[in-house]
């Protein structure tokens, strides 16, 4: 089975066609690590760690709006 790298997102009024980059730039790891440790700081260092782990990262996905004249919101 083919894997498409192309979908559609509908959330919070924004109606978007979408690309999936499955991997984002190196440097964007570690923003998204600090921003979790921030945000999570009160919660157990296994917690946190489990959000930044190796396997977690591996599910980092970034998306990308496409623009295309079939969106019904830009």
């Amino acid at each position: 089975m083919e894997s498409r790298h192309e979908g559609h997102i509908r959330a919070g009024g924004i109606d978007k066609d979408v690309t999936f980059v499955e991997e984002p730039a190196p440097d964007i790891n570690e923003q998204i690590d600090v921003a979790y440790r921030t945000k999570y700081r009160r919660y157990a260092a296994s917690i946190i760690n489990s959000i930044n782990s190796p396997t977690a990262r591996a599910a980092t996905i970034k998306i990308v709006p496409r623009s295309t004249s079939s969106s019904s919101n830009n």
